[in-house]
């Protein structure tokens, strides 16, 4: 299959990428790496992207900003963050795809933890993981031409302990190469409004 992996760049990108890579064509798509940029907070851009690479069966979208930091410091601004990148970015994705990809392709967007586990300073993360998931119940069943949509909700990786383990006090992390595997289910499985729990 030809696979667009968005976020091929990032720690689970370039682990889906790997795995996926043994059996499929894999095109990595980053923000400003991989070997075709996109901004998928921007619905032209993404729409120009799938009319270059042509038709494909399966996009995966590993990507996506949030914003963390306490509820009394939010506003819409910082709201926005997540909403207009993570979220609305990655239906961008799925709306696009749903009218380039093969008939029988698959969709896989991601979510997180932290949208069924709530953290201190999370509120964004949350509203925003949990309305992915939500948006993917909800487009499989009425995507066309048997087209499947799943996303992959991970816990906190192992390699991102560094930088996100403070807001993570008591979960357990997991390592990007588990959570790769979830993607990998998702592209070659039949699931469709699945949501993969890696905690």
């Amino acid at each position: 299959m030809k696979v667009i992996v968005i976020g091929a760049t990032g720690t689970i990108g370039r682990a889906v990428s790997e795995q996926l890579a043994a059996r499929h064509e894999v095109i990595r798509v980053g923000r400003s790496g991989g070997q075709y940029q996109v901004d998928i907070a921007d619905p032209a851009g993404v729409d120009a992207l799938f009319a270059k690479l042509g038709p494909a069966d399966a996009v995966v979208v590993a990507a996506g900003d949030l914003h963390f930091g306490p509820l009394a410091e939010l506003n819409a601004q910082k709201m926005n963050v997540g909403l207009q990148h993570k979220l609305m970015g990655q239906v961008n994705v799925a709306l696009a795809a749903q009218r380039h990809l093969n008939d029988g392709g698959s969709i896989t967007l991601t979510s997180g933890i932290v949208g069924a586990e709530p953290i201190r300073y999370g509120v964004n993360a949350t509203v925003v993981n949990a309305a992915v998931d939500g948006f993917v119940q909800a487009a499989a069943i009425e995507l066309p031409r048997g087209l499947r949509i799943n996303s992959v909700n991970p816990s906190v990786l192992q390699e991102s302990m560094d930088a996100y383990g403070p807001y993570f006090h008591g979960f357990e992390a997991v390592p990007a190469s588990r959570v790769a595997q979830a993607y990998v289910r998702s592209v070659d499985g039949l699931q469709t409004g699945k949501v993969y729990r890696v905690w």
